[in-house]
């Protein structure tokens, strides 16, 4: 039998509400009194523009981002990432070490020593960071007198709107910043004493820093500064060698780049360096002692005669090589400061003048070549000859002399070589341009092949140009200009058998690997033969050797010496016409072996004599005597083979 289902059980439900009697509807009773007014019912609007709005706002700012995005990534990523890394990353410039000079046996003459550049942060100068309010002021104080310069220079750069980085000195030496540092000690213990007891803690001299340098130092002094000039405050060669070798001299700067934040280097994230690469070193041909001893000749010859300047030169006669330059007055290249800047060229090199008589071996050598004369032929020399439309006269007044054409040399008349160069055509036009022809390939009228800074070629006209009383001065060394190392070649060209030899200051360089290697050869020229040389050396020998010869002051004492003196009218460069005397004095030695030659010449003397036998003979012969010895050059022993000066016109 089935199971019996449990009773379902009744739910009660809602209470009816009974219904009103008399069987009326019911009604609700009123709330509210009936009086007051319903109140009003405020109904919120629909949602869905306000979402659409936010939509909208929310979907171009996510335009906004993507577009500037797709910007940074793509469209400017290569700038982009170069600024950030131009502002990450900080490169320093390594200085090269600049290669040093030397005469030919390796003394040093410019060498190159540690420096320091001292440096500043203008921004810990200011109130902020120095604690202090004048510390431009402060600190411009403290460092002028060790820097030896104006401080208010000092407090301007330190007060430099800004800028993180100034140059308050270059080139340093390191004893004058160790002095700093010291300073810097001094006052960074003051002001960490300050700090711990309670103060600000200022200190003016925290942003002083410094970066390693060198300085160009010449241990010589004045000595052969025309030479090698000097450095300027950039570094670069300002002159002389160290101009013209600059890029030789230089080397190659390097850098190093490391990671930087807020202008401090950050240690451990590496650096990268290219390594600079030092100069070569350059050997001169000069030899200090032989500059040294050209030098002091010339210096006490300009100041006994009160001249305005003057010069010598010293060359090896068959190898063209300068084995001195002197200058005076010069300067020192250490300290530019106090130089003259009228004294700080070569003026070896760069004045132009007139020789004088020097000339007239060129002149004699043109008549020789061309076989007009010989050493004895007869030249009756007036005391007065109308050229032109001038007067011609010697430089003293004499009775008609009777000479051979080597007693015109040894006398140095005018009058007689406007006679022998007379004789070089059939006119004179012909025979000016023969004898142009013998002076340019002695060199004249262009530069000595030396290739130095601001040398001058001189003034030699052409044929066709010269004047009527040119056509008659320029045999004797008037109407035509050259320089110093010209003037010393011509004689140097006698002296090696009649071959030009370009002459030379440097001998060769060496690389940082310590490799030398040679100058190129000099280029030589055959300008007259070797006959005519000799001759004209034995010529140039009456005139020192000679009672009646014009350079007697030139001897020395076991030598066979020839040479030529010359006074020349000089041009006033500031005048722009002729006021005082150039005096001069060439040539070589030993006479029948030549290998040294010696040219001096001195500017407008005033003092004393002015003739070039007399003021310059002497510092020739000091001068000549001194390199004799230093390179160990013997006498020969030949007797010399003395030319007769003058003639019987009798017999």
């Amino acid at each position: 039998m089935p199971p019996k289902e449990p009773p379902r059980r009744r739910v009660p439900g809602p209470a009816r509400r009974p219904a009103p009697p008399s069987g009326r509807p019911y009604r609700r009773p009123p709330s509210r009194p009936a009086s007051r007014p319903a109140p009003r019912v405020i109904r919120l609007g629909s949602p869905r523009p306000r979402l659409r709005l936010v939509s909208l706002g929310l979907t171009l700012v996510m335009i906004a981002f993507v577009v500037r995005l797709l910007q940074v990534q793509a469209v400017d990523a290569e700038a982009l990432a170069a600024k950030a890394d131009k502002n990450r990353y900080d490169s320093v410039t390594l200085a090269a070490e600049r290669g040093g000079i030397t005469d030919r046996s390796g003394v040093a003459l410019a060498i190159s020593v540690d420096a320091h550049d001292i440096t500043a942060d203008p921004k810990m100068f200011t109130p902020e960071e120095s604690k202090a309010p004048d510390a431009p002021e402060q600190a411009a104080a403290l460092l002028a007198p060790i820097l030896g310069t104006d401080a208010a220079g000092i407090t301007a750069k330190l007060k430099k709107p800004g800028s993180r980085y100034a140059v308050l000195a270059r080139r340093q030496t390191p004893q004058v910043w160790k002095q700093i540092k010291d300073l810097k000690s001094v006052y960074a213990e003051k002001a960490a004493a300050d700090r711990r007891a309670g103060g600000t803690g200022a200190n003016v001299l925290a942003g002083v820093f410094q970066e390693p340098s060198s300085k160009r130092v010449y241990p010589n002094g004045t000595l052969a500064a025309g030479i090698l000039g000097y450095v300027n405050a950039e570094g670069r060669g300002g002159g002389g060698i160290e101009s013209l070798l600059d890029t030789t001299l230089a080397g190659q700067d390097g850098t190093v780049t490391y990671v930087q934040s807020g202008g401090r280097r950050i240690p451990t994230a590496g650096s990268k360096e290219t390594p600079a690469v030092p100069g070569s070193d350059v050997e001169l041909t000069i030899d200090r002692d032989i500059q040294w001893a050209a030098q002091k000749a010339i210096e006490d010859q300009v100041a006994t005669s009160r001249a305005d300047r003057g010069y010598v030169i010293v060359q090896n006669t068959r190898t063209g090589e300068v084995l001195a330059m002197a200058n005076s007055p010069g300067f020192d290249p250490n300290d530019l400061g106090q130089a003259d800047a009228t004294a700080m060229g070569n003026a070896a090199l760069q004045d132009a003048y007139e020789p004088g008589s020097t000339a007239k071996v060129m002149s004699m050598a043109a008549v020789l070549e061309e076989k007009k004369a010989t050493p004895g032929t007869h030249v009756v020399v007036p005391n007065r000859l109308h050229r032109g439309d001038r007067l011609f006269k010697d430089d003293i007044d004499h009775p008609t002399w009777y000479l051979t054409l080597n007693g015109v040399l040894a006398k140095s008349s005018n009058i007689g070589t406007i006679l022998a160069t007379g004789q070089l055509g059939k006119t004179q036009q012909e025979a000016n341009r023969v004898l142009h022809s013998y002076l340019r390939k002695f060199g004249l009228g262009s530069t000595s092949g030396l290739g130095y800074p601001g040398e001058t070629a001189g003034i030699l006209a052409p044929p066709a140009d010269w004047s009527t009383s040119q056509q008659y001065t320029i045999p004797f060394g008037q109407g035509l200009s050259i320089n110093a190392m010209q003037a010393a070649s011509v004689y140097s060209t006698i002296a090696n058998g009649g071959v030009r030899v370009e002459p030379t200051l440097v001998r060769g360089t060496k690389g940082p690997d310590g490799r030398f290697t040679a100058a190129p050869a000099p280029e030589k020229t055959r300008v007259v033969s070797e006959k005519t040389a000799d001759t004209l050396a034995t010529m140039l020998e009456s005139v020192v050797d000679d009672r009646e010869g014009t350079g007697t002051k030139a001897r020395i004492p076991g030598y066979r010496v020839a040479g030529k003196t010359g006074t020349a009218n000089r041009v006033d460069p500031e005048l722009g016409r002729y006021k005082g005397y150039t005096a001069s004095f060439a040539g070589f030695a030993p006479a029948d072996d030549p290998e040294i030659t010696v040219y001096c010449a001195i500017q407008n003397p005033t003092k004393g004599s002015y003739f070039g036998g007399q003021i310059c003979g002497p510092v020739y012969q000091k001068v000549m005597e001194f390199a004799l010895k230093t390179l160990q050059i013997a006498p020969t022993g030949k007797a010399p083979a003395r030319l007769p000066v003058t003639f019987d016109p009798g017999e």
